[in-house]
C-alpha cells in the first residue's frame, strides 16, 4: 500500500478553524472520499491549534501519485486552505508497511465531535 499525507499548520489559522475543519470533513469530504476508486482509506487528523492533516492509503504508487500530482495544482486553493488560510506545509508520499485490524474492529465515519 502507498501513503500520502497532506499537512497544513493552524499556528496562523481564524479563531474557531477546527470546528470549521470538522464540520467541513463530516458534512463534505467525507463523503467525497468515500468509495473512491484506487483509495484504501482516508484518515483526516488534527492537533487543534498545532496542525491539520489528511492521510491516505492507496491501493497502488501510480494511484497515489496521480492523485498527489493533482492536489498538488490546486492545494493553495482546496477547501481546506480555504478554511485555514493557508496553503499545506506538507505533503509528503511514504510506504505503508502493514495494517492491523485490532479487536474492536474498523469503524469507518465521522469521529468525535
Amino acid at each position: 500500500m502507498y501513503g500520502l499525507t497532506v499537512r497544513w499548520s493552524l499556528a496562523e489559522a481564524p479563531d474557531g478553524v477546527d470546528a470549521a475543519l470538522r464540520e467541513y470533513v463530516h458534512g463534505t469530504s467525507l463523503a467525497r472520499f468515500t468509495g473512491m476508486d484506487g483509495l484504501r482509506f482516508k484518515t483526516w487528523r488534527t492537533r487543534p491549534g498545532e496542525w491539520f492533516e489528511g492521510t491516505y492509503v492507496f491501493e497502488t504508487a501510480a494511484a497515489r501519485d496521480a492523485f498527489a500530482a493533482s492536489f498538488a495544482e490546486v492545494a493553495a486553493e482546496s477547501p481546506g486552505s480555504q478554511l485555514i488560510g493557508s496553503a499545506p506545509v506538507l505533503q509528503e508520499p511514504f510506504d505503508v508497511v502493514a495494517v492491523a485490524e485490532g479487536g474492536a474492529g474498523f469503524a469507518a465515519g465521522p469521529g468525535p465531535a
